[in-house]
């Protein structure tokens, strides 16, 4: 992992950081109204206003090339929910294993992390099947790469983990070993402002 891949460990973004992260989360809201049809950029921004803490997360989303967006509002909780929309899954967190137990157990040519210890890292959760297909509702995603996604615990104690992909015009759940890595695999969050 490069120097710039690596999570940083300060939780707070400088003025301009923030300036410009809100700036390309503007943008793509305005680019791709199809993902939150009725929302209001205005309302979304004085939520972040308002939780300035959730803005490192989504920087961090942002700086692995998660290309985070609005795709829903949730009414009871009053809260915007963001997801990684970039077309593949995001460059910056491919190449790593299910979780820590599977990156512990192997015993050669280990990648350089998990998706659960970096989606945690970064105050985001991987996305769950059922979150993944609503995702594919809104456009088609992981048309080359595919991503980790929430895997039961009973499939986990056996060894595997799921991941998810889009082919063929139709989103497809997977399984394999959870030590496995790809090049092309890495994991999709979600986060709640």
């Amino acid at each position: 992992m490069a120097k710039s891949d690596k999570i940083s460990n300060k939780k707070e973004l400088s003025l301009e950081q923030r300036e410009e992260l809100l700036r390309a989360l503007k943008t793509r809201f305005e680019k791709n109204m199809h993902r939150h049809k009725g929302l209001e950029w205005a309302k979304v921004q004085a939520k972040l206003d308002a939780n300035t803490e959730k803005l490192w997360s989504l920087n961090e989303m942002e700086r692995t090339g998660g290309e985070p967006d609005v795709v829903g509002y949730d009414e009871k909780k009053d809260e915007y929910i963001f997801y990684d929309c970039s077309a593949e899954s995001p460059k910056g967190r491919r190449s790593v294993c299910y979780d820590r137990e599977a990156l512990e157990s192997r015993k050669k040519h280990k990648p350089e992390n998990n998706a659960i210890d970096m989606a945690t890292a970064m105050g985001i959760e991987l996305l769950t099947e059922e979150q993944y297909r609503a995702l594919q509702k809104l456009e088609n995603f992981d048309m080359k790469t595919s991503s980790w996604v929430q895997t039961p615990s009973d499939i986990r104690k056996l060894g595997g983990a799921l991941f998810c992909d889009c082919r063929y015009g139709h989103v497809f759940v997977y399984h394999n070993g959870a030590d496995s890595y790809y090049a092309a695999r890495g994991f999709r969050g979600s986060l709640r402002v």
